[in-house]
């Protein structure tokens, strides 16, 4: 390919250290880095290793030391409660050093943990910026986890602080969090020293102070009255910023962990040629921050740049109807729109035609970015025929904290294929790989892999195992960080990411873990043995269905037992799993070695063509599966 793409990839495959030190002089460094990468140091190797840097002065500090204290930072727009504000750079100054004020005041230092288990509020974002601003390490749990997945994060971090809200707000209700909280501290072992509670008006609640529970917004804003100060602490590029826990997890969690130096320059590079955003531009990814898009694309990358960032509490529907999506794209001026590809299909199903669009000014959106699963082909073709904007399907994962293959609008844009994200990132050298770890040719389906070292911006290790951090991603292909993801590159170079090559569901861009599901499943008393697998569903993308075998000499109604099992998976994971379709058979389908045959259940419930393993202990059991799900599909009400 002869192109700027080309220009800029070729660069870096022919000199990698040389690259990324040119674009770490786009951050500001306390102390510049003695080597730009350290292949001694680390699982891997360490990017930017000696600099010393700060990630909130980098965010807010140094636009405001610029000139820019002025200009829009975040903006905030609650379809929810109908609140919305503007903060300015020097706004966000003042509540960040507000709230790193009253966590020292709680005594926490450079590398402590604290939790924040909030809805998406500017409060939410001021805490993340004050522990980056004091050298805290911070994990931010999605709101309304169950106790027992928060308990385990807790527990992992060793948290010494938990930041919480009263409640979030769902269409129609309020969801309770302090209780959720307060149960899962009970759980923990690890038992934070405060709990800042930050009131909301639609459900407040009691605070103990006996229990170290402290009204978030009085501390704040004492703080912010007495104009209190608070240098941003020196740390090392090399130091966690935040550790991320992958969602559906269970025993225990695996924590990403994202440094500081990487993670900017990474960030930096990412949001000027790929999303191609500049400083004044407005930037909207409709996520939440309990995910790694919006630690990466509504914290943390715009703000590096001095780019306007959108912070939404609501949904694509229901919030009030299919075109809030639209309604915030023309009263914001939105540039470029970051979402899931599930939030699309809801519009699209409530909205199909694209009514709510007509009368609307959306001339300021630039460019439609989808990620978080794989984005079909129907939903990009309505969108582009409805935006007549170019829509763009990346593909990156927690693990990766920014995009691994893109279009690279910033650079330039290529021709679309439709289930391609495009090419590869510079840093990222993407093979398809055979099951012993041999290249395959061009257009052959395999495992996607990265060639080591991972670029800056990835994650270094899992909190506190690297071994299993090697384990897990770095054993199965020497020299290769597995993805485990399928899919093949064509002969022009764009990748085709086609499936994961695990047991993971892709349920509205959450990735929930079928081990998880399943071990909360086999909990239930009458349940002898379980599968989970995901099976597609035309809005979320994936849905999980169960199938349930029972143990001898069990009567009680299947239905009962199935109302009990969605019950209890609601309670232990969360409404995010999405669990709510279950089946009963007599015996699941194995291999003669003990596997289940989960890929082969996914093929009969998706409908696709499929044959018959050859290692399969009983062939009838397939049938089994067959007929259960030509039965009227039980579905849990919700509640």
């Amino acid at each position: 390919m002869s192109s700027r793409y080309a220009e800029v990839y070729e660069h870096w495959k022919r000199d990698p250290v040389g690259y990324w030190g040119e674009a770490a002089r786009d951050v500001s460094w306390f102390e510049p880095p003695h080597h730009v990468f350290d292949p001694e140091q680390g699982v891997y190797g360490r990017w930017f290793v000696g600099g010393s840097t700060n990630t909130c002065y980098n965010c807010v500090d140094r636009h405001v030391a610029a000139g820019r204290g002025k200009d829009p930072a975040i903006i905030f727009d609650s379809a929810m409660s109908g609140a919305s504000r503007i903060f300015t750079f020097y706004d966000v100054l003042q509540e960040v050093t507000a709230v790193a004020a009253v966590l020292q005041n709680l005594g926490v230092t450079k590398g402590d943990r604290v939790v924040i288990y909030m809805p998406m509020v500017p409060e939410a974002v001021f805490s993340m910026l004050a522990c980056a601003r004091i050298g805290a390490v911070h994990s931010v749990v999605f709101g309304g986890f169950a106790a027992q997945e928060l308990a385990s994060r807790l527990d992992s971090a060793r948290a010494k602080v938990v930041i919480a809200a009263s409640c979030g707000l769902e269409p129609g209700r309020a969801v309770a969090y302090k209780p959720l909280v307060d149960a899962a501290i009970d759980l923990a072992e690890t038992k934070p020293s405060h709990r800042l509670i930050l009131q909301r008006e639609q459900l407040r609640v009691d605070l103990r102070a006996e229990h170290g529970e402290l009204d978030f917004a009085e501390l704040v804003a004492a703080e912010r009255e007495k104009k209190s100060e608070v240098a941003c602490v020196p740390v090392l590029a090399t130091d966690p910023l935040y550790i991320l826990y992958t969602s559906g997890t269970t025993g225990k969690p695996k924590g990403v962990v994202r440094d500081n130096g990487g993670h900017m320059v990474a960030l930096q590079w990412s949001i000027r040629n790929i999303y191609g955003l500049k400083p004044g531009d407005v930037s909207w990814t409709a996520s939440d921050i309990g995910w790694v898009v919006g630690h990466s694309y509504i914290v943390y990358g715009p703000l590096l740049a001095g780019v306007t960032t959108v912070l939404f509490e609501g949904k694509p529907v229901g919030t009030p109807n299919a075109g809030t999506f639209w309604r915030v794209v023309e009263q914001y001026r939105v540039n470029v729109l970051f979402t899931a590809p599930t939030a699309f299909r809801a519009i699209r199903r409530d909205d199909p035609e694209g009514k709510f669009v007509s009368g609307r000014d959306l001339s300021s959106l630039r460019m439609l970015f989808l990620a978080g699963e794989r984005a079909d082909p129907e939903t990009l073709h309505w969108a582009e025929a409805l935006l007549r904007i170019p829509v763009v399907d990346h593909w990156w994962q927690t693990e990766t904290g920014w995009a691994i293959v893109a279009n690279p609008m910033g650079l330039e844009v290529f021709p679309v294929k439709h289930g391609s994200p495009t090419v590869p990132m510079p840093g990222f050298a993407v093979d398809v790989l055979d099951d012993g770890g041999k290249p395959l040719e061009r257009g052959v389906l395999g495992n996607l892999a990265i060639r080591l070292p991972l670029p800056p911006g990835c994650l270094v290790t899992f909190w506190e195992a690297d071994d299993r951090f090697r384990e897990t991603c770095l054993e199965a292909f020497p020299g290769y960080y597995k993805t485990a993801d399928a899919g093949l590159i064509d002969d022009d170079g764009y990748v085709f990411v086609m499936a994961r090559t695990d047991d993971i569901i892709n349920c509205a861009g959450h990735r929930l873990s079928t081990g998880a599901l399943e071990e909360v499943c086999a909990s239930h008393p009458d349940i002898a043995e379980c599968a989970v697998v995901g099976v597609a569903d035309a809005i979320k993308g994936q849905v999980p269905y169960g199938f349930l075998v029972l143990k001898n000499g069990v009567t009680r109604s299947e239905s009962a037992i199935i109302q009990e099992v969605v019950d209890l998976v609601r309670e232990r994971i969360g409404p995010v799993a999405a669990f709510r379709t279950a089946f009963i058979l007599p015996k699941l389908p194995k291999t003669r070695s003990g596997k289940i045959l989960r890929g082969t259940m996914r093929k009969i419930a998706d409908g696709e063509v499929w044959t018959m393993p050859a290692t399969i202990d009983d062939p009838a059991t397939l049938d089994m599966v067959s007929r259960a799900l030509q039965k009227p599909v039980y579905i849990s009400a919700d509640r």
